[in-house]
C-alpha cells in the first residue's frame, strides 16, 4: 500500500486482493466489465486503487451476497447515491424469487417426507407402491409445467398453511357427503346434492389464482392428468383415506360433474 502526495492510500491489485479476499482474477474481470476499474495508473502502467475504489468493491461484494448479478450491481452503483429506486426494485424482485424458491423447497421436502413416512410406517415396505408414488409425481409434472406449479405454489403461500388445512378438511367432508348421497342413489338434481355441488364449486373457486387464463390452463392440465392417470390417482388417494375405496373417487367425481351440469343449467 502506498500514499499519494495528499496522504491518501493507494493499493496495487495484489494488495487489494489480499486486503479484501477477492482474487486477482476476479479484480481483472471486474475491471474488464467496468464494474470496479482502477482509478489510477503509475507511470509504468500499474494499477492503483483508491479508497473510493475500495468502497465500491465492498459494495459489489455486499450486493453480490444478496444474489444480484454483476450487471444488476453495475446499474445500481452507476446511479446517484441518493437514488435507491433501482436497488429497491431489484431487491424486491430478489425477495419474491427467494420466497418462491422457499415454497418449492417446502413442497419438495413435503414430497420426500411423505415417501419416508410411507416407508417408515409400513410393516413390510412395498417397493412397488413407493415407485408408483414417484411415477405419479413424474406424470403430474408432465402436465403441470414449472410455470403452472409456481402459480400453485404462490397461491398456496398466499393462503397459508392454516387455510390450506381448512380447505383439505372441507374437501374431505364434501367428498364423504357426496359419496354417501351417491351410494344412497340420490338423484343429481336433488337439493341436497345440489347444495354439496355448489359448496364443491365454491371450494374450487377459493383456490384459484388471480389470472383467468392461468386458471383455465390449470383446469385443462388437471382434466388431462385425470384422464391420463385417474385410476392411479384414485388408488393413491384411497390409501390415504380409510373410508374411501379405490373405485369410489372416479364414481363420485362423475356424480358431481353430472350434478354440476344440472346446477349450471338451472
Amino acid at each position: 500500500m502506498t500514499r499519494n502526495d495528499d496522504g491518501e492510500r493507494r493499493w496495487s491489485i495484489g494488495e487489494l486482493a489480499k486486503a479484501t479476499g477477492v482474487t486477482i482474477r476476479t479484480l481483472y474481470h471486474y475491471e474488464e466489465i467496468g464494474l470496479v476499474p482502477a482509478s489510477e495508473r503509475t507511470a509504468s502502467g500499474h494499477r492503483r486503487y483508491t479508497e473510493a475504489d475500495l468502497r465500491r468493491l465492498y459494495r459489489v461484494r455486499a450486493l453480490r451476497g444478496l444474489g444480484l448479478t454483476l450487471e444488476e450491481i453495475g446499474r445500481v452503483l452507476d446511479r446517484s447515491a441518493d437514488d435507491v429506486t433501482a436497488l429497491r426494485a431489484l431487491l424486491g424482485a430478489q425477495l419474491a424469487e427467494l420466497d418462491l424458491q422457499a415454497v418449492r423447497i417446502g413442497q419438495l421436502r413435503e414430497r420426500i417426507g411423505g415417501l419416508v413416512e410411507l416407508l417408515d410406517h409400513a410393516v413390510m415396505p412395498d417397493p412397488e407402491r413407493v415407485m408408483a408414488a414417484l411415477e405419479l409425481h413424474s406424470v403430474y409434472e408432465s402436465y403441470f409445467d414449472q410455470e403452472l406449479r409456481d402459480h400453485l405454489a404462490r397461491r398456496r403461500a398466499e393462503l397459508g398453511q392454516v387455510r390450506m388445512d381448512d380447505y383439505r378438511t372441507e374437501w374431505l367432508a364434501l367428498l364423504r357427503e357426496a359419496r354417501r348421497l351417491m351410494l344412497a342413489g340420490t338423484p343429481v338434481d336433488d337439493p341436497l346434492v345440489q347444495e354439496v355441488t355448489q359448496r364443491w364449486a365454491d371450494l374450487a373457486a377459493g383456490l384459484q389464482v388471480g389470472d383467468r387464463e392461468v386458471n383455465e390452463q390449470l383446469t385443462n392440465a388437471g382434466m388431462a392428468l385425470w384422464r391420463r392417470a385417474g385410476p392411479q390417482l384414485s388408488a393413491e388417494i384411497s390409501r390415504q383415506i380409510e373410508w374411501l375405496e379405490a373405485d369410489d373417487l372416479p364414481a363420485v367425481i362423475d356424480y358431481l360433474q353430472r350434478a354440476r351440469k344440472v346446477l349450471e343449467s338451472g
